[in-house]
C-alpha cells in the first residue's frame, strides 16, 4: 500500500504525475483557456461573466500516465444541475445492460450479491445488475440520484468518500462488485476514492472500471476527449501502477467500443490473484504502438491542429456560400472541440440535441450555441449538419436518415469529413 505518494490532488495547478509522483511530464497538447464542458448556461447566465481554466494535456514519461495540469473543484464541475442523464441513449442503456451481464457471468458472482456503483448517474447499470437478481446501490452527488430513487434504484446523492464507504458496509455489508464507469479519471480526491474501493469491496471482490483509454484517445486523434472533468486519461499500465499500490490486483483487461474505444479493466482486492492473457496482450499492444515514446504524441498533436483548421474552413466557406452550417448532439466533448476551433454562434446557429435531452434551451459553455430540439433539422434541412457525437456516428446518422434528414452529414474527427 502506498504511503509516500498523496493521490489527493489540490485545486490549481498539477506540476506531477497523479498516478507516480514523477515531476518528469511533457507537453502533448495546449487547447487554451476553456469553459467546463458541462456548465451550460442559461438565457440569464449568457450577462454575467464565465470562468474559463487552463486545458493542457501532459504525459508521464515514467508510468506513461496521461493528464490534465489543473484541477477545478470537483463541486464546481460537478453541480447538483449537472445535465447529464445515461439513459437518454439508447445504446448506452443496451451496452451498460450487457456489461452487467459479462460481469457476472465472468466472474461468477453470486445471486443476491450487493454491487454498488459509483458516479451511477441516473442507475442505468445497476439495473442491469437489478434485473440479474443483484442487491444494487448507487452513489451520485448531482441531482440526477432523485431521478434513479424515483426509478426504484437506491442511491446516495453524495460524492464518494471512505468516510461513506465504511457507512455502506455498516448498512449494507461489504460488497462483491463495485463499479466506476467513466468516473475513475475523474475527481481530484483519487487517493480517498480507491481506498474507499477497496473498504467497500469483500477480499476476492471485484472492482470494474471503465474510462477514456488513452491508447485510443492518441491513435484515433480525440483531442475532443480532452476537459476538465477528465483529469486523467489512463494506459493500462498507468492503472495497474496505480491499483498495485492499493492492494489491488489487475486480472483482465478489454478494449470495448463505448466513448470512440474505452478500456474496462477487472481488479480483484489482494494481491496474488490469478491474471488473465488479456492484460499482457494489452500491455504489449501499447508497447508496439509506442504509447511510451513520443512520436504518437507528436502526431496526435498534428492531426488536431489541422482537423481544426479544415473544420473551421468548411464553416467558413458554408457562411461566405450562405449555407446552413449547423450541429447535432450535445456530448461534453462537443464544448472542447468547437471551444479549440473557435467556431460559434455566428458559424454555427445551433446544436441540435434529442428531445428528451437535460441540455435543451441552454447554451453551449464559450460559445454561447444554443440548444434545440432536434426536430428543426426535419424541418430546416440544413446544407451541412455536424456530428458533433462523431464516436456514435452509424447510429445517429441511421436514425437521421430514417427520420427524414437530407443534409450532408459532417465527420469532425478523427478526419474532417463528409459522410
Amino acid at each position: 500500500m502506498v504511503a509516500e505518494i498523496d493521490h489527493d490532488i489540490p485545486v490549481g495547478p498539477i506540476e506531477h504525475c497523479q498516478v507516480c509522483g514523477s515531476a518528469d511530464l511533457e507537453l502533448v497538447i495546449d487547447l487554451g483557456h476553456q469553459p467546463l464542458c458541462d456548465s451550460l448556461l442559461s438565457a440569464e447566465q449568457l450577462n454575467q461573466p464565465e470562468q474559463s481554466f487552463p486545458l493542457r494535456l501532459y504525459r508521464c514519461l515514467q508510468c506513461s500516465l496521461a493528464q490534465i495540469d489543473y484541477a477545478v473543484d470537483g463541486s464546481t464541475v460537478y453541480h447538483r444541475e449537472y445535465p447529464y442523464k445515461s439513459g437518454v441513449t439508447k445504446e448506452l442503456v443496451e451496452y451498460q445492460g450487457e456489461s452487467s451481464k459479462t460481469t457476472i457471468n465472468d466472474f461468477s458472482i453470486e445471486p443476491n450479491s450487493l454491487v454498488v456503483d459509483i458516479g451511477s448517474n441516473d442507475g442505468t447499470l445497476l439495473k442491469g445488475f437489478k434485473a440479474q437478481g443483484m442487491r444494487v446501490l448507487g452513489v451520485e452527488p448531482t441531482n440526477i440520484a432523485k431521478l434513479a430513487n424515483e426509478d426504484g434504484i437506491e442511491t446516495i446523492q453524495e460524492f464518494f468518500v471512505e468516510k461513506l464507504a465504511h457507512e455502506i458496509v455498516q448498512e449494507h455489508g461489504q460488497a462483491s462488485v463495485v463499479s466506476s464507469t467513466n468516473m475513475f479519471a475523474h475527481m481530484t480526491a483519487l487517493g480517498e476514492v480507491t481506498r474507499g474501493i477497496r473498504t467497500l469491496l469483500k477480499d476476492g471482490g471485484i472492482f470494474v472500471c471503465e474510462i477514456h483509454y488513452l491508447l485510443e484517445i492518441i491513435r484515433g486523434g480525440q483531442y475532443d476527449t480532452i476537459y476538465h472533468e477528465h483529469l486523467r486519461s489512463y494506459s493500462l499500465k498507468s492503472l495497474i501502477t496505480l491499483l498495485e499500490m492499493y492492494d489491488f490486483t489487475v486480472v483482465d483487461a478489454r478494449q470495448v467500443n463505448r466513448y470512440g474505444g474505452s478500456l474496462r479493466i477487472y481488479a480483484a482486492k489482494g494481491k496474488g490473484h490469478p491474471v488473465r492473457d488479456s492484460v499482457a496482450k494489452l500491455l504489449a499492444e501499447e508497447e508496439a504502438f509506442g504509447l511510451y515514446r513520443p512520436e504518437p504524441y507528436e502526431k496526435f498533436r498534428e492531426n488536431a491542429k489541422t482537423t481544426r483548421w479544415d473544420l473551421v474552413s468548411m464553416a467558413m466557406d458554408a457562411k461566405r456560400s450562405g449555407a446552413s452550417f449547423v450541429g447535432n448532439s450535445c456530448p461534453g466533448r462537443s464544448s472542447t472541440l468547437l471551444n479549440y476551433c473557435g467556431i460559434d454562434r455566428e458559424l454555427m446557429p445551433y446544436i441540435a440535441e434529442q428531445p428528451t435531452s437535460l441540455k435543451l434551451g441552454l447554451h453551449l459553455p464559450g460559445k454561447h450555441i444554443p440548444v434545440v430540439d432536434n426536430e428543426i433539422l426535419f424541418r430546416e434541412q440544413p446544407d451541412y449538419v455536424v456530428l458533433l457525437a462523431w464516436h456514435y456516428w452509424e447510429p445517429i446518422s441511421q436514425q437521421l436518415r430514417d427520420r427524414g434528414l437530407k443534409s450532408k452529414l459532417v465527420m469532425p474527427l478523427p478526419d474532417v469529413k463528409v459522410l
